[in-house]
């Protein structure tokens, strides 16, 4: 019998999606909750993981195709009809007596923490990927380290054996720092007799054991993946297995609730500290909040002729240029006209000047496991559609992933944020500082509109515009915003520069 693997719900706002990358082949046996595909939208990554174990039989919509919400995309069939895997055993059982056996002797390289900005004054070491004497590959990830925005890698740069730790994770460490040591050169010895004890056989692959799912949740509870028994195949932790080891604390007080002294009862509390992201989040917020005189003015726009646009040249469009039509290519296209013809927007206040920009760099909001960042698409100016789409693309795949460096980070004269792909109808975004405005936009939603007098059901959604009114006068605000409006209502403009 064959499971259907389908795109996941799309928001209402996003009209379709696009198969980023498959992770799996036809053929390739595969376990529950292994992430098998990548589905891109226009502003997020979704990943979509096999629902059991089992075969991938067909896959019939390849990377780069347009598809729709719950659409199927992949058969995945029982695990019965996967190859014979005679070797796999062998493979596992050579594996642990590799890793528990003591290493070869090899020269020891200094694991160090990279060059920060000079803007970033020290970094924390957020996950260890790799314990003191497993085996390690080059260029594999053996730790993160965070700063104030972005998520460094520091990779392995030769084979070898983990040494150890000198600084554990959660410490503050500075440039360049030495924070651990590999053995490079050495291999694990041969085995030793009682190894074959060891039920180490995936652990040497801490990304088979989690799938990128799971470590989501996992971080999102602040929880330790150690502590959480697996039951999944080899060992493998699922997302079941992380939801009963949270309601595992909640049970202990449900047996004992015979006894009458029992204040709690199974309301239970767990405090988790914020990471260094989320942190410099709230300050930054707090501070737009506290240090500007923040207005937002709202307008409405139609749609309809994007959407219909879209539709008519979306499939030659991609035959082009290889990229899908979204909705933020005519929303940055338009923000960086309105910006020409309203400087006062493009500029930000620096003590008691205003500077003006004469360059277009527009942040744009993407939501990231570890929390809101806004990368810089810079000289939109100068980027055609094409071009933009593809840098939004870029940018979106590496908040994902946790690559965002500290250039796509840097910079920015203005930001649009689109919490329409959540389903927001309607919100008032906090300026992202030292900018003074943000254009946010929302769900597109039919609504029965007065057009020439008769009543037509129209594709609508709100604009917001949060600005600082120290800087900007209510007459520039709103006839900015209306500029916008007037651009997606009627995209022709755009082209025409009129």
């Amino acid at each position: 019998m064959s499971t259907e693997i389908k795109v996941p719900v799309l928001p209402e706002s996003v009209a379709d999606a696009t198969v980023a990358t498959w992770h799996v082949s036809v053929g390739d046996k595969v376990s529950r909750d292994q992430n098998l595909v990548d589905i891109e939208t226009d502003k997020v990554v979704l990943e979509v993981v096999a629902p059991n174990d089992g075969v991938i039989t067909e896959i019939s919509q390849e990377e780069g195709a347009t598809v729709l919400g719950e659409q199927v995309i992949a058969l995945l069939g029982d695990a019965d009809a996967a190859p014979a895997s005679d070797s796999a055993p062998a493979k596992s059982e050579d594996a642990p007596a590799a890793q528990s056996a003591p290493a070869s002797e090899g020269k020891e390289v200094d694991i160090k923490v990279p060059v920060l900005p000079e803007s970033v004054a020290d970094a924390t070491i957020a996950t260890w990927h790799v314990q003191p004497g497993e085996a390690v590959t080059r260029d594999q990830n053996l730790v993160d380290i965070e700063t104030d925005k972005v998520v460094l890698e520091v990779v392995a740069q030769e084979d070898g054996i983990m040494g150890e730790h000198i600084h554990a994770e959660g410490e503050t460490v500075l440039g360049e720092q030495v924070i651990g040591t590999v053995k490079a050169g050495a291999a694990p010895a041969a085995a030793a007799p009682k190894a074959e004890a060891a039920p180490a056989s995936d652990s040497s692959d801490s990304s088979d054991v989690l799938t990128p799912s799971v470590r989501r949740l996992i971080a999102e509870k602040g929880l330790d993946a150690s502590k959480i028994k697996g039951t999944g195949k080899n060992g493998r932790v699922t997302k079941e297995d992380v939801d009963t080891f949270l309601k595992a604390p909640a049970a202990a007080p449900k047996a004992e609730a015979a006894a009458p002294a029992a204040p709690m009862g199974d309301r239970t509390q767990k405090r988790v500290p914020m990471t260094r992201l989320r942190k410099t989040i709230a300050n930054r917020l707090l501070e737009a909040k506290n240090s500007t005189a923040m207005l937002t003015t709202f307008n409405e726009v139609n749609m309809k002729p994007i959407m219909d646009l879209r539709k008519q040249y979306q499939e030659v469009f991609e035959k082009r240029h290889g990229i899908r039509l979204g909705f933020m290519s005519f929303y940055v296209k338009a923000v960086t006209e309105a910006l020409k013809r309203f400087p006062e927007v493009n500029a930000s206040i620096d003590g008691d000047d205003i500077v003006y920009h004469n360059y277009f760099d527009i942040s744009i909001a993407v939501s990231t496991p570890r929390g809101l960042v806004t990368p810089v698409l810079k000289d939109c100016d100068k980027l055609s559609v094409a071009e933009i789409e593809k840098g939004i693309r870029e940018l979106a795949i590496k908040g994902r992933d946790g690559k965002l460096s500290i250039e796509d980070m840097t910079g920015g004269n203005f930001t649009i944020t689109n919490g329409g792909v959540f389903g927001s109808l309607l919100s008032t975004p906090i300026i992202n500082l030292p900018q003074s405005s943000i254009l946010g936009m929302h769900k597109i939603q039919d609504r029965p509109m007065a057009v020439n007098g008769k009543v037509e059901i129209l594709p609508m959604m709100y604009l917001a515009l949060s600005y600082d009114h120290r800087q900007i006068d209510g007459k520039e605000s709103v006839g900015f915003l209306v500029t916008i409006k007037e651009l997606l209502e009627d995209p022709t403009r755009l082209l025409l520069d009129v």
